[in-house]
């Protein structure tokens, strides 16, 4: 990996892809294909994209059955546990309804209301996330929505990979489809004969898949436009090289263009882990993405002094930061901007991918320095409510009437006095 010392280049290489106009206008044209011909248009495309011709979409009982068949009793088990385990912290998040009463007799509130369908995009190609269901299903369920829906590409067996079906029957999906890509998107915000539309989209994908939320959005509600996966590793000369760089790895291998980044003051540790990075390279089955993406956007970042490299951190605003060093728990005040913060030498970043329970779903691209991790708020509205009494407004109608007329509103200002006439 490149080593830098920070005082002659802090900025960071990431993948930024908001597509050509290529890509653009192919989304486009399917979107507009799947509003007209509906369920035609979706099969069509399964079998131009995923090399398969379906005569149903529909996921039924028995291949969810036979998916079961072809995942292991312990692996079933740990699906179980882990969606346990995300359950107990999403449920931790959920708001309720309020309402005050002022000594007036007004009375104030929020009406807190789950979103009444969800649909959650689960991606397919070089590797099966079971996973994502659990992290973007359960905090739907924890809010209360009603009906979810799951999508996702075939295989070209025509079936959805087992993992995925068995994660979805353990966390209660009822709805689930064969469809993935850009038609998927489509489907899902606009319907088809046989998927009804639904409010809100989340979960992850191509760019395909990316380029048709941010052109469904506003029809409907989508989590977020999610870019190729990020770690950044805050550690110092107490950390082990080996396990650095294997973190570094774990992010590596999901996608050639994800980006792997240690900031440490030690000179020492950055030449270890840069060499244990090629020496582990040479087993990983996933070699040539983890390779492509070390090569591209890996970096190594030397900073003088323990402050300098937080406020390396703070500037790169990565998804996910492992803080591995001496008395890690102590710097975590002082990191402002990241999706999600793993705190010493045992919390490794597939932790909190898989079993942990905080959601895995995060801000991307330096969006952290805004946005936060997918979570209960996601799938819930609020309301606010307002009972004026008739004493505040009395107190108060005169000065609301003043507002709407400086603000040039006649009508506002008359909707106060009215009542006022009334009141005489």
């Amino acid at each position: 990996m490149k080593i830098i010392r920070v005082n002659e280049d802090i900025s960071i290489k990431r993948s930024v892809d908001s597509g050509t106009e290529e890509q653009r206008t192919v989304v486009k044209e399917i979107i507009a294909k799947v509003k007209n011909d509906g369920d035609h248009a979706l099969k069509a495309y399964t079998e131009k994209f995923d090399g398969v011709l379906l005569s149903s979409l529909v996921v039924t009982t028995a291949e969810i059955e036979e998916a079961y068949n072809q995942v292991s009793v312990e692996m079933v088990e740990i699906i179980k546990e882990a969606a346990d385990n995300i359950r107990s912290f999403h449920e931790k998040q959920l708001r309720n309804s309020w309402m005050t009463t002022e000594s007036n007799g007004t009375i104030l509130g929020q009406k807190v209301t789950p979103l009444d369908s969800v649909g959650v995009y689960v991606p397919g190609g070089t590797a099966a996330y079971p996973s994502s269901v659990l992290m973007n299903v359960i905090p739907a369920q924890v809010a209360g929505v009603e009906r979810i829906v799951m999508v996702s590409p075939p295989g070209e067996s025509g079936a959805l990979p087992a993992g995925v079906l068995v994660a979805a029957k353990e966390a209660g999906v009822k709805e689930i489809y064969k469809v993935g890509g850009a038609q998927a998107i489509a489907a899902l915000a606009y319907g088809t004969e046989s998927i009804q539309p639904v409010d809100k989209i989340t979960g992850p994908g191509n760019i395909f898949v990316a380029l048709a939320k941010r052109e469904v959005f506003g029809d409907v509600d989508i989590d977020m436009i999610a870019g190729p996966s990020e770690i950044a590793v805050l550690a110092d000369e107490t950390a082990k090289a080996n396990e650095i760089a294997a973190d570094l790895l774990s992010q590596a291998e999901h996608d050639a263009r994800a980006c792997s980044v240690l900031v440490t003051p030690s000179q020492t540790l950055a030449e270890a882990v840069s060499a244990e990075v090629d020496k582990q390279l040479e087993t990983l089955p996933r070699k040539s993405i983890a390779e492509q993406s070390i090569a591209d956007y890996g970096v190594i970042y030397v900073t003088e002094t323990e402050e300098e490299a937080i406020g390396t951190i703070n500037r790169l605003a990565p998804e996910h930061l492992e803080i591995v060093m001496e008395n890690a728990m102590e710097k975590v005040g002082r990191i402002r901007h990241a999706g999600a913060i793993f705190i010493g030498r045992y919390s490794a970043e597939p932790v909190g991918d898989y079993f942990a329970g905080p959601n895995h779903v995060l801000p991307t691209n330096g969006t952290a320095r805004f946005s936060s991790p997918l979570n209960v708020d996601d799938f819930q509205k609020k309301s606010s409510l307002i009972m004026y009494s008739e004493e505040a407004f009395a107190e108060n109608g005169a000065k609301i009437a003043a507002f709407a007329r400086l603000e040039g509103l006649e009508a506002h200002a008359r909707a106060i006095e009215e009542r006022n006439k009334n009141n005489l």
